[in-house]
């Protein structure tokens, strides 16, 4: 049981970062939060595409080619919406 999970690393990595990019929004720092969310969208890519089949564990969703044009666009889209959304004016 606990291999299986052991396994499991590379998505438990992505989504911890962006679980803390999410929390960073939630406490009012929204552009803060949105580029660790874009960062943890791009680990999973660059992990998508550096690992193979069997380490990308849950990773690998579909072809190898899908998953990596699908995590390529969240990154640009979330990566674009930190930077695109002006900083709140104090």
């Amino acid at each position: 049981m606990l291999t299986g999970l052991r396994r499991q690393w590379p998505i438990a990595v992505s989504l911890g970062v962006v679980l803390v990019g999410l929390m960073v929004v939630a406490m009012g720092h929204f552009r803060r939060g949105t580029v660790l969310l874009s960062f943890g969208v791009t680990l999973a890519l660059f992990l998508r595409i550096l690992l193979s089949q069997d380490d990308a564990g849950m990773l690998a969703v579909r072809s190898k080619r899908v998953d990596v044009v699908v995590l390529a666009v969240l990154a640009i889209a979330t990566s674009l919406l930190a930077l695109w959304v002006p900083p709140p004016s104090t």
